[in-house]
This record gives structure tokens, sequence and C-alpha cells, in this order.
């Protein structure tokens, strides 16, 4: 028997159905708030991030203890995030850009 059982032959074709419908849900919500959710999760990384490079630059954070671990995953990002705020440059020559 090439498939199994009937039972299983029954199951894999409920899993192929949910997953097609999955593949279709995703697709709906993706096409109608897909930009959204971007944007608001962009906003919202952007505020970690200036949360983050506040604290570096020595003003007072109210949740300094849980991001000062996070300095390094940002430096890696800085130069998109300092691009969308609007800067050419960022600091001296060479340090960014």
């Amino acid at each position: 028997m090439p498939n199994g059982n009937p039972a299983r032959r029954a199951w894999q074709r409920v899993v192929w159905a949910w997953r097609r419908f999955d593949a279709f849900h995703q697709a709906v919500f993706d096409s109608r708030w897909g930009h959204a959710r971007e944007r608001e999760a962009r906003r919202q990384a952007d505020t970690m991030r200036a949360l983050v490079l506040l604290e570096s630059l020595g003003v007072a954070n109210p949740v300094a203890y849980e991001t000062l671990d996070l300095v390094p995953y940002l430096v890696a990002d800085l130069h998109d995030w300092h691009r969308r705020m609007g800067a050419e440059t960022f600091g001296e020559p060479q340090v960014c850009c």
C-alpha cells in the first residue's frame, strides 16, 4: 500500500484542505491589511530603536535594563532607520553611510 490505510489517506486530505484554506486566508488577510501591519511594525521598531539610541546617548530611559542588550542588534539596521527619519548622513563620515 503506497499511502497507508484509508484513515491515513482521509487525514492527509483533511490536512491538505486545511493548508489550502490557511494559504487562502493568509492571502486575503495580507491583501487587505498587510500594508497597515507592516507600517505599524515599522513604527514600533522605530520607537524601540529611538529608545535604545536615546539610552546610548545618556537620556534617561524608563526601560533601560530591558533595552541594553538590544544595542548590538539595532546597529545593523541603523542606516535604514536614519534614512527613513530623513537624515542623509549620520554622525561622522564613515560611521554609517
